[in-house]
């Protein structure tokens, strides 16, 4: 056997056994990338291999031949795929915040702001109140780092496809940014309205798109998600076979706060922790890979970065602005 076929038997054993890899890894990472690619992956590197071992040169039918080819040619996607993969299976763990304020012996209703960007950790969530004096809604580019007006960014409302180019139409829910409204083709009636206009935020779950327009009229910003909590109370049936970490826009003792799961763990688990404190009012954020990136910036005017895995569909985030 020559070097260049050992070589390939090498090649495709292993682009097999990392195919395989990256199948399992896709599951755990709970990508939200075409589900058919990890698919048929590890099919097409399995047929690859099983006709490597009885032998190319063998092959006379044609479309066998070409089927060998083909699924040959594939192995070559087998590590970009798994690279893509692994790392949105490394940003779905929280990192840890050694500056957050330990809540577990706080009384719930000292639970507050304060001047500066705060951070609170219970045993289950983060709690943060970033410094802020307004709220807004960015789309298209993506908020940047250097803008040291911005001490929170984190992604806002879904979007119903995913695409490189943006289209505001392609946001889910009626939406405001910085004063223009948006009419939205994809509605859900599940989900609640977040605003804020005129230094004041509000969270509506009955008259959405009402609440969305006056925010936007006040030159405000607005948006539509998934609704969490309303008056205490759960509106929000959702169920995970899979733990994650969740992240929620919430009203916390009529403080504006965002509330991170500290690891990953089931929903009803987060939500659980979320009815503890008392949380008024709150809506869902997509904490999928890629979706979840996130920053704020601490009081001394660094930049932490708690899930930095941008993907270029992502076209919607919700900034924090002092």
């Amino acid at each position: 056997m020559t070097l260049r076929k050992r070589l390939t038997g090498i090649w495709l054993m292993a682009m097999a056994l990392l195919s395989f890899g990256a199948y399992t890894t896709f599951f755990v990472a709970q990508m939200s990338a075409p589900y058919i690619v990890y698919w048929t992956l590890p099919i097409f590197q399995s047929i690859a291999l099983v006709i490597y071992l009885w032998g190319p040169d063998k092959i006379r039918f044609k479309p066998l031949k070409l089927t060998y080819r083909l699924c040959y040619a594939t192995s070559f996607l087998v590590i970009p795929a798994f690279v893509f993969i692994f790392m949105g299976l490394i940003s779905q763990y929280h990192v840890n915040i050694k500056e957050s304020i330990d809540a577990r012996n706080i009384p719930v209703k000292d639970i507050l702001p304060g001047d500066e960007t705060l951070i609170f950790k219970t045993d289950k969530v983060y709690v943060f109140f970033p410094e802020y004096t307004t709220v807004d809604l960015e789309c298209g580019k993506r908020p940047s780092k250097s803008d040291e007006s911005i001490t929170w960014c984190c992604g806002a409302a879904f979007q119903h496809a995913v695409q490189i180019k943006f289209s505001q139409d392609n946001i889910e829910g009626d939406h405001a940014s910085h004063g223009e409204f948006y009419d939205s083709p994809y509605d859900r009636d599940s989900d609640g309205a977040f605003t804020f206009a005129n230094g004041q935020f509000g969270f509506e779950f009955e008259n959405k798109t009402e609440a969305v327009q006056k925010a936007a009229k006040a030159g405000g910003s607005g948006f539509m998600q998934l609704a969490m909590i309303k008056d205490k109370r759960n509106v929000m049936n959702f169920d995970r076979p899979r733990a994650r970490c969740y992240r929620a826009l919430a009203e916390l003792n009529g403080n504006l706060c965002v509330i991170d799961s500290v690891k990953m763990m089931h929903f009803n688990e987060f939500m659980s922790e979320l009815r503890r404190l008392g949380v008024t009012n709150a809506v869902y954020m997509d904490m999928g890979a890629g979706w979840n990136y996130s920053w704020y910036r601490c009081a001394n005017g660094k930049v932490r970065t708690l899930f930095g895995l941008p993907v270029p569909w992502s076209h919607n985030w919700i900034v924090f602005r002092k």
